[in-house]
């Protein structure tokens, strides 16, 4: 992953300032909410320990991390957990990991493999310790640290179960819209006689396959794929998982990205009586909210996918806008690019996101009129590391492009200065009246293709050749400033006009 130096300066609107602020506040990583500290003896050899601690009211997760001294002398100390009795099954038996695991979360709607998801009612609950060994004369250490989760968290709480995959500020490749068996994806059976709901599984060997770095898995109005990615997780220690939905409604379709948190989607039913209702409440989940396919049919062919909200919708409550979807950038007539230029003119500040929307994950190549192959287009960020806050954050913050047609290695970039300022995608920038802007662009194995530079929705022709001409290079332009309120940004084609990159924009005043 190639890096660059990043933006100087940030620019967010005010609610998205406050779901930003929001989402800082609540992923700080806390203390445990309760430390237990024991000591076993020879005397516990071939026993069971119960150490019992209190969960209060409104927790819907617990998070358990165990250590213990003593393993110089082969003392082995295996694990479960008890919830209040006769709640779940055997004496309120919730699972039992026996050594395998020192870390594990149990939540309302996934848990890690060896335990069971579901409520987690106030009461007694207690770690169960079986010590298949220790020696006579030999004593065992133990800390356990719990934390709590409650409704409303975002799901990279706790940060100590969600640590980033790679360190370190990078461009990071993804794909953010996808479906397997949790909702209407479907593969060709084992046998290939006939078709069934597609494992998870498939999926995400396919984008580890093709070397992406995360991938969102927006299922139809569910989150019960959590449960699966919580077991794929710790063995894809390279590509990132990020819990999502597709919130399909008849209005149309929108993503929410990085909450497990129930979601009531019924748009137009008397709990949900307009857009702005779902996205309040949507907003209060932390997670990042992007507007799919836009310019879709909403009729027999694709009923409720495309855009078609009967109230004015607040945008300010919407993050991003998926302006490419499979390979609707070849087509005019679906491209979702006007509609989101549309609302940067309109002075909304919305990043432009892309998705394959596959649904096949045994596709090996995209097929007309069929499933789109995972990774194409993909979304590339730029983010402080590989984790799920920092990608967000990045999409939510504006620092990404869209490599249109899913290449493994084109990058690009693009900054404007004014005087002593600097601004990347995403950001702003203040710009005088009779001032010039200083735009610098940096494309990465694009050779033989061109810039097309975009300014208000319309493209603007500097004097400088904006021909990308080697493997790596920095192309420069100017526009002068009127002092007003605009809008940069910048796509890539090839040779053949065919579109590579879509960039996001700076906003000037």
């Amino acid at each position: 992953m190639k890096e660059h130096d990043r933006y100087s300066v940030h620019f967010l609107g005010l609610v998205a300032l406050w779901l930003a602020m929001l989402g800082v506040a609540c992923a700080t990583d806390t203390a445990p909410d309760v430390v237990l500290h024991g000591q076993l003896q020879g005397s516990d050899n071939h026993t069971y320990r119960e150490v019992p601690f209190q969960v209060p009211a409104g927790v819907n997760r617990i998070t358990v991390q165990f250590e213990y001294s003593g393993r110089d002398e082969h003392t082995t100390v295996d694990l479960g957990l008890e919830g209040p009795e006769g709640f779940h099954g055997q004496q309120g038996l919730r699972g039992w990991t026996g050594g395998s695991k020192q870390l594990f979360t149990v939540g309302a709607v996934d848990a890690t493999p060896s335990f069971a998801p579901g409520p987690i009612p106030a009461g007694r609950w207690s770690l169960l310790l079986g010590i298949p060994n220790i020696r006579p004369s030999s004593k065992a250490d133990f800390t356990a640290k719990i934390w709590f989760g409650h409704p409303g968290d975002p799901a990279w709480l706790p940060t100590v179960l969600n640590p980033p995959l790679h360190k370190g500020p990078g461009w990071y490749r993804g794909d953010l819209h996808m479906h397997g068996a949790h909702s209407d994806g479907s593969c060709p059976t084992q046998s290939g006689d006939a078709r069934a709901p597609c494992p998870l599984v498939f999926t995400v060997e396919d984008a580890a396959r093709r070397g992406l770095d995360f991938i969102a898995l927006s299922d139809h109005n569910t989150v019960s794929q959590a449960n699966d990615i919580r077991e794929l997780q710790p063995y894809y220690d390279r590509l990132l998982l990020i819990p999502a939905r597709e919130i399909t409604t008849f209005q149309g379709h929108a993503n929410l990205f990085g909450t497990t948190e129930p979601l009531d989607f019924r748009l137009g039913s008397a709990t949900v009586p307009d857009w702005n209702t779902l996205l309040t409440r949507a907003a209060a989940l932390h997670g990042v909210l992007s507007i799919n396919h836009p310019i879709r049919p909403n009729d027999e062919t694709c009923m409720g996918c495309g855009w078609t909200p009967e109230k004015p919708v607040d945008m300010h409550l919407v993050q991003a806008i998926e302006v490419v979807n499979g390979m609707d950038a070849l087509s005019p007539t679906y491209s979702g690019i006007p509609f989101w230029q549309e609302q940067l003119s309109k002075g909304f500040h919305l990043t432009a996101i892309g998705g394959s929307d596959n649904h096949n994950a045994k596709v090996p190549l995209p097929m007309p009129g069929g499933s789109t192959a995972i990774g194409l287009p993909t979304t590339v960020v730029h983010a402080s590391d590989l984790s799920m806050k920092a990608v967000l954050d990045a999409i939510r913050e504006g620092h990404v492009f869209v490599d249109v047609q899913g290449s493994r290695d084109r990058l690009f970039d693009m900054t404007a200065q004014q005087g002593h300022q600097s601004a990347g995608m995403g950001d702003a920038l203040g710009a005088p009246a009779g001032s010039v802007v200083h735009v610098t662009l940096h494309a990465s194995a694009m050779n033989g293709a061109h810039v097309e530079a975009i300014v208000d929705g319309k493209t603007y022709s500097p004097k400088n050749d904006l021909a990308i001409q080697g493997a790596a290079q920095a192309l420069t332009f100017d526009w002068p400033s009127d002092g007003k309120r605009h809008w940069i940004r910048a796509n890539v084609r090839g040779a053949d006009n065919a579109l590579w990159v879509v960039g996001n924009p700076i906003y000037i005043n």
